[in-house]
């Protein structure tokens, strides 16, 4: 393929067959490669991790920022709608045109090197935040954090969201296994938050084993919520009367919280006024988390693809009065039968699809287990779009339709949704 003026979506295209395999964790090709691309170094860079909630923690930080003299980059993975929502500049999604420049820089150093797609990534994400001078960076882990190639990248502080049960066949098939790999991203003598009460010894531990600076939910930072408002006490200072962000759920909550005590260990006590953080966290925006879309339906979606999201949507779905009906996607390697029971108990219909992805389980399997698991019948839909009109067919003037599962599914059904708006 001659590269000189190739569209973004041949780029994408091609960059699925650089590397043979579509998780290849370790930190040597990029390491190497971004050497050589030789890009001066942020001024500030921050790390988040978790199982859950980077995607809230990255939109808050950037919210927070936004109002400061920082120039913002912020990395993020997987996409929702288009490719371009994972490089951002100031909150804005980078072009087509600065990301194919950046690939056209990556492959000129690549030298062979056989790198992922997600690896690619990371390192345009990085060219383009060099090219327009951006001096803090929010970047998401991908998958753990030992291990992954946005630790090939020196931070100044982190935040790790909390451990879950998932990217077992990668990360290990425990929660002390999980921690271990996320606690990878600290650093002797730099701060990095963990931001769940309930903490595995494994954070601790590799923690003092490394001297790294670790604050600790319940202990180093704390919060309260009480209806409506919620106040969080810090290691210098302390917020009252502090409105919920607009996403929606009490996870959320604590994503905020998290999130204030990366901004005060990272050098940005500044920003954590009353003020300040109601503003920020009222105009934060991202899609496809517990997002409500009103059309002639009564929509939600939200990418709960392992038990401790759909946990969190459970609950962010409860007090509502009419029926809902479910359209789940999912991909073979997540706990199908686990997400489906924490959501059943808010779910009256349910109806499988397979997701956009050759990884995505197949419609009939997949109501087979969510049958096996809930107790309840599970139809079976040949489409996202026979899925849709199905469940609008079933949905009452009070009732709602809920899409969730993988990225895969609810990022078509929110382009189908936003298309009806126009």
């Amino acid at each position: 393929m001659d590269i000189a003026a190739t569209p973004l979506s041949q780029w994408l295209a091609r960059l699925e067959t650089v590397s043979s395999r579509e998780i290849d964790l370790g930190l040597g090709r990029v390491s190497r490669v971004l050497e050589r691309l030789n890009l001066p170094p942020a001024r500030t860079v921050l790390h988040i991790a978790g199982t859950n909630g980077k995607g809230s923690s990255v939109a808050m930080l950037e919210a927070m920022l936004r109002p400061t003299d920082a120039r913002v980059g912020s990395y993020t993975s997987p996409h929702i709608l288009n490719y371009n929502e994972r490089i951002c500049v100031d909150g804005r999604d980078a072009s087509d045109a600065q990301i194919v420049a950046a690939f056209e820089r990556v492959e000129a150093v690549r030298d062979g090197e056989e790198l992922t797609y997600f690896e690619f990534g990371t390192l345009a994400a990085l060219v383009v935040f060099a090219e327009v001078g951006a001096d803090t960076l929010l970047l998401e882990i991908g998958l753990g954090g030992r291990l992954d190639a946005v630790n090939a990248v020196e931070p100044t502080a982190g935040l790790i969201t909390n451990i879950g049960l998932d990217h077992c066949a990668w990360l290990g098939e425990d929660i002390e296994s999980i921690a271990f790999e996320k606690a990878g991203i600290m650093r002797p003598g730099k701060p990095f938050v963990f931001g769940s009460r309930e903490m595995p010894n494994a954070i601790g531990r590799h923690a003092a084993d490394i001297g790294a600076r670790l604050l600790a939910a319940g202990r180093d930072y704390d919060w309260k919520l009480a209806g409506d408002t919620w106040s969080w006490r810090g290691a210098t200072r302390s917020l009252d009367s502090l409105r919920r962000p607009v996403l929606i759920g009490d996870h959320q909550v604590t994503n905020a919280a998290g999130v204030l005590a990366l901004l005060e260990a990272g050098g940005f006590g500044a920003v954590l006024t009353q003020e300040a953080v109601n503003e920020a966290l009222a105009r934060v925006e991202l899609d496809g988390r517990i997002q409500s879309i009103d059309l002639d339906t009564n929509w939600v979606v939200d990418v709960a693809h392992n038990p401790d999201a759909a946990e969190a949507l459970a609950g962010g779905l409860e007090g509502f009065d009419g029926r809902t009906i479910a359209i789940i996607g999912m991909l073979d390697d997540k706990d199908v039968e686990t997400v489906a029971a924490h959501l059943d108990a808010q779910v009256d219909h349910w109806i499988a699809v397979a997701a956009d992805s050759p990884r995505a389980v197949d419609a009939a399997d997949l109501a087979r287990r969510v049958g096996v698991s809930t107790g309840n019948e599970c139809e079976v839909a040949e489409s996202l779009h026979a899925a849709m009109q199905r469940a609008e067919g079933l949905a009452g003037p009070d009732d709602r339709v809920l899409v969730t599962g993988s990225f895969y599914l609810v990022g078509p059904a929110l382009d189908q949704l936003y298309s009806r708006r126009k």
